[in-house]
């Protein structure tokens, strides 16, 4: 595992999907993950330092808690099976720690709300971006246009 940050997030043009894009602290590797509109808009969201009038689901998560005096210590992104990423958010509790299973986009959410550390498996950084995205059309230098195609002041400024 690796400690990452969210560099932004962005519009994929061609799936009309949002893509948070991580990034090992002192690399220039990226992992894309394309997530739902929803969790992006509470990702940016927190990224941009904006509230809602009331509590979200990950406003409430980190209310409910901080009320059970528990902490999130950390967010793993461990695993990519059948194009489908795996997350686990650990938690430390009074009683001991556990760790309970998440999608990415929530468990990224959520670790941004808390201010916990996000790590990611290294070997995700090394896979073909078919197997990432689902899709089967471009080869794996393709990704990296396509992203390079992403205007760089919509990193962060994911709108919906």
């Amino acid at each position: 595992m690796v400690p990452v940050n969210v560099n932004g997030l962005a519009l994929d043009v061609t799936t009309q999907s949002p893509v948070v894009i991580l990034g090992p602290e002192d690399s220039d590797e990226i992992l894309p993950i394309w997530i739902g509109h929803y969790e992006a808009w509470a990702i940016a969201m927190e990224m941009s330092g904006i509230s809602s009038k009331r509590p979200l689901p990950h406003d409430l998560i980190k209310s409910m808690l901080k009320s059970l005096e528990a902490r999130v210590s950390k967010v793993e992104i461990y695993e990519l099976k059948e194009q489908t990423f795996y997350a686990r958010i650990s938690i430390d509790t009074k009683n001991g720690g556990i760790e309970l299973d998440a999608r990415p986009s929530d468990s990224i959410a959520i670790a941004l709300k808390t201010e916990a550390p996000i790590f990611a498996n290294k070997a995700l950084f090394n896979l073909k971006p078919a197997s990432i995205s689902g899709e089967k059309k471009y080869d794996p230098e393709e990704l990296k246009e396509r992203l390079k195609k992403i205007n760089p002041e919509d990193f962060g400024k994911y709108s919906l």
